[in-house]
């Protein structure tokens, strides 16, 4: 019997900046800065996101001149379903881990 365990609140505040975007895209860089988490910390969470399915991943096509195609990331069909899972299990009169700024910018590739 497998036990589902709870996300950690860094994952949780992963997925919920995810979910904000909607089905836009993200980048990692983006999200360490929005966050407030280094990137030793949201890498493997992204990482860990997809082997499982929740989360969606492309190269940017059309990256700036001089600088190399970044790592895009988005939620699932089953990451969204994690993220509203997330929010709805937070303790009764805290809300869900929620990111430091008000909204990322969606990408668009």
């Amino acid at each position: 019997m497998v036990r589902a365990r709870r996300p950690s609140p860094q994952t949780a505040a992963v997925l919920t900046a995810l979910a904000e975007t909607g089905s836009g895209w993200s980048h990692g860089y983006d999200l360490c800065r929005t966050l407030g988490l280094k990137a030793g910390t949201v890498y493997p969470i992204l990482i860990r996101l997809t082997e499982r399915g929740q989360v969606e991943t492309s190269w940017e096509t059309d990256p700036p001149r001089g600088r190399p195609a970044r790592h895009l990331y988005r939620l699932s069909s089953a990451g969204a379903e994690l993220a509203r899972t997330v929010a709805a299990s937070a303790p009764a009169g805290e809300a869900a881990p929620a990111p430091r700024t008000a909204r990322l910018a969606p990408r668009v590739t």
